[in-house]
């Protein structure tokens, strides 16, 4: 038999992230808009509040200080902070890259676990002008120089790139291998000469926290701060990518998309027009039911593949999917949620026109619809459907 049961001591996590989100974070959702950034003082206080309850790098290891959540359960934790804005999900309860654990020696002093306590803030640099969802395309050389080595090249959109107190660089180091043993990560320092933030890209949405452009011109970093092994950097990051779309995207969207249909169901039976609740209209029902399917599929989906992921699988083409249904899901939802409000739903009395912009990138980051039903469908056309 299938035991599809939430164990009693997740969902006493669970719970505690709701209330958490719902009477700590969301109250900052306008003053982080209206501002595009959030008061220190505030998101100080909101933060520590979250670290003394242990929601503070959830998703890494106990051993390193972390929430030691399985993905299953960390799924289940991103979901309830899906009903937050990104910006206050990073600062309060912390992006902390699971690629990090491939640090060793001195470096995990320095890097691992000062992120992990909140005392350092990283920023993951792989997008390029000429490389976005073709990650292995990128430009971006790093060479050896004795017991150096030498970083040249540019990223854009690097989220938290102008305030993070380190990088992690995806950088060739062998243009033969290429993805195949030639990218390397490498551990960047704010402030070490020949790094520098460029200038600051504005955004449609995800307001309160930085997108970057960053350049490296001759940039000299010690050859001890390789993250991993020199040539391994693609493999790397090819093996946190499924949990991290799966959370970020996948159960994120899902959090998302329930608070626009709380919202949407409340407004139904409270809203009245031609002398009876719109919820009475067949039309606004529809737009209901709908969105209340796909949140359930999406939900189904990710639970799905986090159990894999927890079984030591590899679901990668489920994860594909999950990024494209989960994606193009929450924009339907966030769509729907604006028309049964109507000109309220448009106005920024409201948080759906933001939940509307935030989740129209979703589509695009870690790789975009188009490609990601292309690596589907080459898969099926392969191997068959995965179940």
């Amino acid at each position: 038999m299938i035991d599809f049961a939430i164990p009693e001591d997740i969902r006493a996590v669970t719970d505690t992230v709701r209330r958490f989100v719902e009477t700590e974070v969301q109250p900052l959702e306008a003053e982080v808009e209206a501002q595009a950034a959030i008061p220190a003082e505030k998101l100080k206080a909101v933060k520590a509040k979250a670290q003394a309850l242990g929601l503070y790098a959830m998703n890494m290891p106990a051993e390193v200080g972390g929430g030691g959540l399985s993905t299953v359960e960390m799924c289940l934790v991103e979901e309830e902070f899906g009903k937050t804005s990104d910006a206050l999900i990073r600062r309060v309860f912390g992006q902390v890259y699971p690629m990090l654990l491939a640090c060793t020696g001195d470096q995990r002093a320095r890097y691992l676990l000062p992120t992990v306590s909140g005392e350092k803030i990283c920023a993951m640099a792989i997008t390029e002008p000429g490389a976005g969802s073709d990650a292995a395309a990128i430009s971006t050389t790093a060479r050896r120089d004795g017991e150096l080595w030498v970083i040249d090249g540019t990223k854009h959109f690097i989220s938290d790139g102008d305030i993070a107190d380190y990088v992690i660089v995806m950088a060739v180091t062998d243009k033969e291998k290429r993805a195949r043993g030639g990218i390397t990560l490498l551990l960047v320092d704010k402030g070490t000469p020949g790094f520098s933030v460029a200038r600051h890209q504005p955004m449609m949405g995800h307001r309160g926290y930085g997108h970057a452009e960053l350049v490296f011109e001759n940039c000299r970093i010690p050859a001890a701060n390789v993250l991993g092994e020199v040539g391994e950097g693609f493999r790397l990051i090819m093996r946190s990518v499924s949990a991290i779309r799966l959370c970020h995207i996948g159960a994120r969207a899902v959090g998302m998309a329930r608070r626009v249909l709380a919202m949407m169901a409340e407004h139904a039976q409270s809203r009245r027009q031609f002398g009876q609740a719109i919820g009475e209209f067949q039309m606004v029902q529809q737009m209901i039911a709908d969105s209340a399917i796909e949140i359930f599929a999406t939900r189904s989906m990710v639970l799905n593949a986090a159990w894999e992921i927890d079984q030591g699988l590899e679901p990668r083409d489920k994860v594909s999917m999950i990024k494209v249904y989960a994606s193009e899901m929450l924009g339907r939802v966030a769509d729907r949620g604006i028309q049964v409000f109507g000109g309220s739903g448009f106005s920024k009395d409201l948080p759906l026109e933001r939940i509307y912009r935030d989740a129209r990138v979703t589509r695009i980051y870690d790789g975009t619809s188009e490609v990601h039903r292309m690596l589907i469908a080459k898969s099926v056309i392969k191997n068959g459907l995965p179940l």
